[in-house]
């Protein structure tokens, strides 16, 4: 879906993404100096239903915060820009938006003071990443970063060059995602996503330093106090990943996923993933609650 051409929304403007140029002297493509966001946008009832666009929003202005990056727009206005992308572009299926801020032509400098921040949205449909029955992953051997080198909790794009290195090891191991450890030898999250795991019916999730305090992340967390299921934020040995009942990945992008083994270790299997799984379905649909979560693309 993303080579297709789109219509994009760049600094206070929509066009077509081919005229969405940048210099070569753009400081984010020398240093990674970009935050971003991934919002997933959901088929439901003849229209689209973006999911937990405000929180989406207000981390993007953190984390852009973080490097110093101001931009000139105030989170209702992008909220309008993401909304006009999605209609702009006709999408009535599942789909995937990406607003984002980086420091635009500055040089080779590498402090952003003074520097232009250029924010754009883009949007394009996007079904399962993975498949719905799980996958395969494999313990890095790379770490994930700690906050005493670089902030944890900014979702810039030079952070997920330490996510690229996982994943391409996990592949050419053969399996479908990594799980990183941080630098104690506890369970961090995957390249991508945040990792949960359930041992006699209680779910634990890594704490939100190093891993990213992730907003499906809370979600689950939120529906598992709502369903009555025990949850714990709390450190994780890599040890608990081979005695675990279950595995399985919460992200944006991805949704809730099962892991089927981890390093060729299968979980021992129960239903808390399946039933999370199903409330979140219905939560993203319009039909499980917390309408204040869904904002239409259509519908008045």
């Amino acid at each position: 879906a993303q080579s297709l051409r789109m219509i994009v929304w760049m600094d206070g403007r929509t066009m077509p993404d081919s005229e969405a140029r940048v210099p070569i002297t753009t400081h984010a493509i020398h240093y990674g100096t970009s935050a971003f966001e991934g919002v997933r946008a959901y088929a439901a009832g003849g229209d689209l239903l973006v999911f937990r666009l405000a929180d989406h929003l207000a981390r993007l202005r953190r984390s852009a915060r973080t490097y110093g990056l101001e931009y000139g727009y105030d989170d209702s206005q992008l909220a309008g820009a993401v909304l006009e992308v999605c209609r702009a572009n006709g999408l009535r299926a599942d789909s995937y938006v990406r607003p984002f801020c980086f420091a635009g032509e500055h040089g080779i400098k590498l402090d952003v003071s003074g520097a232009r921040v250029v924010t754009a949205v883009m949007a394009f449909e996007m079904g399962e990443i993975y498949p719905r029955g799980g996958i395969t992953a494999c313990v890095s051997s790379w770490a994930k970063f700690s906050d005493r080198s670089t902030p944890t909790q900014a979702k810039m794009g030079g952070n997920y060059l330490n996510s690229a290195m996982a994943a391409a090891e996990a592949r050419r191991a053969g399996c479908d995602e990594a799980i990183l450890l941080d630098m104690s030898g506890n369970v961090s999250e995957a390249s991508g996503e945040n990792v949960f795991v359930a041992r006699g019916g209680r779910l634990f999730t890594p704490p939100a330093s190093p891993a990213l305090e992730g907003i499906t992340r809370d979600t689950v967390l939120r529906l598992a106090a709502e369903a009555g299921i025990p949850a714990s934020v709390s450190d994780i040995p890599r040890s608990a990943l081979y005695s675990a009942d279950e595995v399985f990945l919460t992200g944006t992008a991805t949704g809730i996923v099962p892991v089927l083994s981890v390093d060729g270790v299968r979980p021992g299997g129960g239903p808390l993933c399946g039933k999370i799984a199903g409330m979140y379905s219905e939560l993203v649909a319009g039909r499980g609650g917390h309408p204040e979560w869904l904002t239409a693309v259509y519908r008045p």
